[in-house]
């Protein structure tokens, strides 16, 4: 690699909102999106909410000139919404499905559904292995209750470990999607220390956008203004994150987003905004030099922070499978009695009568109980990792300390 190597990547992100029936002007948004991203011809296109996989294969074809290589993340029951479309060939690639994503009683969510997941590209681009990342992670419908908050740092917790796991032959790491995440919410944070990924919008100097680099503002159509009152600038939860390893330095030149409405139509394509990023790859320049060490503090912060929150979570889960045990066992009691009354030809018709209802109460109460411990056991598992990292970086803190202890004693011994 010569000493003055230098990359330039274009990258784009969007979340679609394409719900087949649900989304408005779906198809002419679809076609739209396609004819920008023809005019502009971005190295990389990463989107989600693409939930019809017709409209991907759409997509594919119109965009297959300037972006021959694309991949459709299959996942759950509707999908993942996730797809990419690369004007370079595509390596390798790979998925991960979060393993909590929501309850599958709140139909009218419907995040339990979609198999929400992060996917993973791997492209070689003038020598250079990139793993490019794109997910979606669960929605916040309340933020003042937020009964999703357990998973959602859950799913930051297992895409920060699925990046850390993956990238460690990268030299550049992309991660572009919606994290249903403002800026310094647990989850993001949790992200971030972990894995050492940089936010464009925060390292760009040259930004062209809404204020604070908002995705979701309240001068886009399709948008519900009442979802923003409590922030009238909007709110930024679409990201492009990116890191290098050591020997190379990468720099957002610039980051654009739609304000409310795509630039050559006037309409939006979609009810987010578009994110527009160009990076910069290149040799480090022999000022920068890479501490090998990392800051500890913040990160053993928002470990005690995510630990304590997953373990909240876990024992709400925890309580909601003993109730729903407690019901199913109940359950099974009045069916047992129900048969007694039956085969004794007492009150036989009312039995008869009650029986199909308390099979539904067993049935459904089961249900609950069985999703509940799966649910405990996957925060658990978490909990565990992250007790676990959070010991190791404990130890790496005290180490400098425990290593001057020892020096001032040798000291002393000689003298």
């Amino acid at each position: 690699m010569k000493p003055n190597f230098s990359l330039r990547l274009r990258v784009f992100n969007l979340n679609c909102w394409g719900i087949p029936y649900l989304s408005k002007h779906r198809a002419d948004r679809v076609k739209r999106l396609g004819d920008f991203l023809n005019r502009e011809s971005f190295d990389l296109a990463l989107l989600e909410e693409v939930w019809s996989e017709q409209d991907f294969q759409y997509l594919r074809q119109k965009l297959l000139p300037a972006y021959p290589a694309a991949h459709y993340f299959r996942s759950g029951i509707i999908g993942s919404g996730l797809c990419v479309f690369s004007k370079h060939p595509i390596q390798e690639f790979t998925q991960h499905v979060f393993t909590l994503n929501g309850y599958p009683y709140m139909i009218h969510h419907g995040d339990w559904f979609c198999g929400k997941a992060v996917g993973l590209l791997v492209l070689h681009l003038g020598g250079l292995v990139l793993n490019a990342y794109v997910t979606h992670l669960h929605a916040e419908y309340n933020r003042q209750k937020d009964i999703y908050l357990a998973h959602r740092v859950a799913q930051a917790w297992e895409l920060a470990q699925f990046i850390h796991h993956t990238s460690k032959k990268a030299d550049v790491v992309l991660l572009c999607g919606d994290l249903n995440l403002h800026p310094k919410d647990l989850g993001c944070r949790l992200l971030k220390e972990w894995t050492g990924l940089h936010d464009a919008f925060l390292e760009t100097r040259d930004f062209k956008g809404p204020e604070e680099g908002c995705t979701m503002v309240p001068e886009n159509c399709y948008v519900n203004r009442q979802e923003l009152e409590q922030f009238p600038l909007g709110i930024r939860i679409d990201y492009v994150l990116y890191k290098a390893v050591s020997g190379l330095y990468i720099s957002c030149k610039t980051l654009r987003t739609t304000t409310g409405h795509e630039p050559h139509s006037g309409s939006p394509l979609s009810d987010h905004e578009a994110l527009m990023a160009t990076l910069c790859v290149r040799h480090s320049p022999p000022q920068h030099n890479p501490s090998p060490t990392h800051e500890r503090s913040p990160l053993i912060s928002v470990l005690r922070e995510a630990w304590a929150e997953l373990d909240q979570g876990m024992a709400q889960g925890r309580w909601w499978a003993t109730i729903a045990g407690y019901v199913t066992g109940l359950g099974l009691l009045l069916l047992a009695l129900l048969c007694a009354l039956a085969a004794g030809g007492e009150i036989r018709e009312v039995a008869v009568l009650l029986w199909t209802p308390s099979v539904g109460l067993v049935l459904g109460a089961g249900a609950f109980y069985l999703f509940h411990v799966q649910e405990a056991k996957g925060l658990c598992r978490a909990r565990a990792e992250l007790q676990h990292v959070l010991g190791r970086a404990r130890e790496a803190q005290d180490q400098p300390a425990l290593l001057l202890g020892q020096q001032e004693g040798d000291r002393a011994e000689e003298q």
